[in-house]
């Protein structure tokens, strides 16, 4: 039966890097975030009081397009980061911050509340949970330019909206990995792992979590 699997997380999780890994080991087809074709986002980087209103709705347009055609899709896929998480996360933060104003944050939650309610959620949410220094760690490795002017700051107050949006979340099953403690790169055993809890949870268990003795047994 085919399947749709979203995975969420901050900037710099490996969100991008555990889709391809888990589509190559599952046999599954991978969708993964357009960054460098959004046409706002260096421009974003910039100047966010300036462009990032544009820079949401590219990025909410463009990603409920690709959730429909997943749902649409007849084969199993796994997408990279949800049409959610733009809204609850990144746009909130940004309307918090003060570079987004009310009046635009307000057409823009009508326009995602509308539109999300006339598609189906995902089978299933695999969310990366990690704690600043690991992201920060991360983001340097992969060494896109305009991502090193992210502060700590920036991150942090991104990961408390993604912990409260995560604590909310009912639309479909959610399986959190440890993400600061799993390196499903260097450790083929933590992608095994993880291979498992997915499909457990996606038959329908309800209490599936990571253990740590079972990580730290995976490397």
């Amino acid at each position: 039966m085919k399947k749709f699997v979203a995975v969420a997380g901050n900037i710099g999780v490996g969100k991008s890097t555990l889709v391809d890994m888990l589509c190559e080991k599952m046999g599954w087809q991978p969708y993964y975030e357009p960054v460098a074709e959004n046409p706002y986002i260096e421009d974003f980087y910039e100047d966010m009081q300036a462009w990032a209103f544009h820079s949401q709705v590219y990025f909410i347009t463009h990603r409920l397009r690709s959730h429909r055609e997943l749902l649409a899709n007849d084969n199993s896929v796994i997408q990279d980061r949800t049409v959610y998480e733009d809204a609850e996360v990144f746009a909130k933060n940004l309307y918090l911050r003060g570079h987004i104003t009310e009046r635009d944050f307000a057409t823009y939650r009508e326009l995602f509340s509308l539109l999300t309610e006339m598609l189906s959620p995902p089978d299933l949410v695999v969310y990366l949970r990690a704690s600043v220094p690991t992201l920060n760690q991360r983001i340097e490795l992969r060494g896109r330019g305009y991502e090193s002017q992210i502060s700590s700051d920036y991150l942090l107050q991104l990961n408390d909206l993604y912990e409260a949006w995560i604590a909310s979340f009912a639309l479909c099953p959610v399986l959190t990995v440890p993400a600061d403690e799993m390196d499903y790169v260097a450790h083929p055993g933590h992608l095994d792992l993880i291979v498992q809890k997915v499909q457990e949870k996606l038959t329908g268990k309800e209490e599936v979590v990571f253990y740590p003795e079972e990580v730290a047994n995976s490397r």
